[in-house]
C-alpha cells in the first residue's frame, strides 16, 4: 500500500474496479475451504454436500435477475462469461450466419473477443454511441442483416455509468430472430434487472463487483439457447463449462447476490443521493470540468468527470496521498498512452479524455466521505493547474 502522509481519512471510491468481501459472504464461504471440502461431482456425502451448496447459490444468483436456476452457469468471472457467451453463440450458430453486432464502448472483454472473431472470418459491426455514451436502438436495428446471429450491448457502461436501452435493443433482436447478450457486470445488484422483461438471452455477472469473492462469475443462458463450450473436459455446468467447481467462491457469490437483492432499493437510493452530491460539488467548485456519461440514465454509484488541462494520473496520485482511491479514464497505468476508447467514442478530444476521473461509490461510503473528497480535490486541481504548461490560453 502506498504511503499517505497527509491523509486524514481513508476513502475508497473505486468500487467499479472491485469491492471488499462482505463479512456475511466470508462467513458463508469459510466452511467450504476445510470441513465441507467435497468435489461436487463425487458420488458420496461429501460431494452431495458440495452439490447442494452450489444448487443453493444458483438459486440466489438466478433470483437477483429473475431467471430460473437452471439458466445459470458458473464461470471464473465476467471475462470468461463474456467469452463463453460471444464465442459460444458465434460458433454454435455459424451455419445460420456470419454477422455480429456490438458497440464501440464495450468492455475489452467483449471488444477483444469480437476482434478475435473477426480474425476467424466473422463480420462485425461496431455501432457508435452519442455524446453521453448512449447507444441508439435504431442504430442497432439498421445494422441488422439477414446473416446477423448475435448482438451484444452492455447494460451499464463501466467507465461513464450510462445505462443503455437494453430492453429496447433486446426487443429489436427478438423481432429479427437474433440472440442478444448483455454484459451487466456493473449494473447487477445496483439497479433492478429482469432478464425476461428486458428481452435478454444471455447476461454476464461477476461476483467481486457486488462484495463477493474474486475468481467467480456467472452467465445467464436463456432456456433453449445453444452454445459451443469454450472449455472442454468433464460434464460440469450442464456440459457447458468443464472444470471442478469453485465451491467456496460460488457459495460466496450466491450469498452476495442474496444480500444485494434484499438491499437493492434502499442502497440504490442512498448511492444516488451521494453520487449527485459529489457531481454537484465538483461542477460547482472546480472550473472547466465536464460530466461524462448521461446525466439521468446513469448507474447510481458512478461519477465520471474530465478535468480539463490536467492528466488524470497526476490527480489520482495526489488523491491517493490524501487517502482517496479512484480511477482514471486513461490507460497509462497499463502501459498504454492512449486515453479511454469509451471517451474517444463519445467525442472527447485526447487531451480532455486524459483528464478523466471515475469515482465509484459503495456501501461503505458516507456523506462525510463525499465532503472530504470535495475538500481535498479542488486544491489538488488548483495546484496541478498552476504547475501545468497547458491551460485555457493554450488552445488545448
Amino acid at each position: 500500500m502506498s504511503s499517505q502522509p497527509n491523509a486524514r481519512r481513508q476513502v475508497y471510491l473505486d468500487h467499479s474496479a472491485t469491492t471488499p468481501v462482505r463479512p456475511e459472504v466470508l462467513a458463508a464461504m469459510l466452511p467450504y475451504f476445510a470441513g465441507k471440502f467435497g468435489n461436487a461431482s463425487s458420488v458420496h456425502s461429501w460431494g452431495y454436500e458440495a452439490r447442494e451448496a452450489i444448487n443453493d447459490a444458483r438459486e440466489k444468483v438466478a433470483s437477483l435477475i429473475e431467471a430460473a436456476p437452471n439458466e445459470i452457469l458458473f464461470t471464473s468471472g465476467g471475462t470468461e462469461s463474456d467469452n463463453l457467451a460471444i464465442r459460444g453463440v458465434a460458433r454454435a450458430r455459424k451455419s445460420k450466419g456470419n454477422h455480429l453486432i456490438t458497440s464501440q464502448i464495450e468492455h475489452h472483454a467483449v471488444l477483444h473477443t469480437f476482434e478475435a472473431l473477426q480474425k476467424e472470418g466473422f463480420d462485425v459491426t461496431f455501432v457508435p454511441c452519442d455524446k453521453y455514451g448512449l447507444i441508439d436502438p435504431d442504430g442497432v436495428r439498421k445494422a441488422i442483416r439477414k446473416d446477423t446471429i448475435l448482438i451484444s450491448v452492455m447494460h451499464g457502461q463501466n467507465e461513464v455509468g450510462t445505462i443503455e436501452p437494453v430492453k429496447e435493443i433486446g426487443a429489436i433482436a427478438r423481432e429479427h430472430g437474433v440472440l442478444f447478450h448483455t454484459d451487466a457486470v456493473q449494473s447487477v445488484g445496483k439497479v433492478p434487472i429482469n432478464v425476461n422483461d428486458m428481452n435478454i438471452d444471455l447476461l454476464t455477472l461477476s461476483s467481486h463487483k457486488i462484495y463477493g469473492p474474486k475468481g467467480v462469475g456467472a452467465l445467464y443462458v436463456k432456456r433453449g439457447v445453444r452454445l459451443t463450450p469454450q472449455l472442454t473436459g468433464g460434464a460440469h455446468e450442464r456440459r457447458m463449462r468443464a472444470g471442478t467447481e469453485n465451491v467456496p467462491g460460488i457459495v460466496g457469490f450466491g450469498e452476495a447476490c442474496r444480500l444485494a437483492k434484499a438491499e437493492l432499493p434502499e442502497e440504490s437510493r442512498r448511492l444516488t443521493k451521494l453520487r449527485d452530491k459529489l457531481i454537484e460539488g465538483i461542477l460547482r467548485q472546480i472550473p472547466d470540468v465536464i460530466l461524462n456519461g448521461h446525466p439521468v440514465l446513469r448507474l447510481p454509484h458512478n461519477v465520471n468527470v474530465s478535468i480539463k488541462y490536467l492528466e488524470g494520473e497526476s490527480i489520482l496520485l495526489n488523491l491517493d496521498r490524501m487517502g482517496v482511491a479512484a480511477s482514471s479514464g486513461s490507460a497509462c497505468t497499463s502501459g498504454s498512452l492512449e486515453p479511454s476508447h469509451v471517451l474517444l467514442a463519445m467525442g472527447l478530444t485526447h487531451e480532455t479524455a486524459h483528464g478523466s476521473l471515475r469515482f465509484a461509490l459503495g456501501m461503505s461510503n458516507t456523506e462525510e466521505d463525499i465532503d472530504y473528497v470535495l475538500e481535498v480535490l479542488p486544491p489538488i486541481v488548483e495546484k496541478l493547474r498552476a504547475m501545468s504548461p497547458i491551460g485555457p490560453g493554450s488552445g488545448l
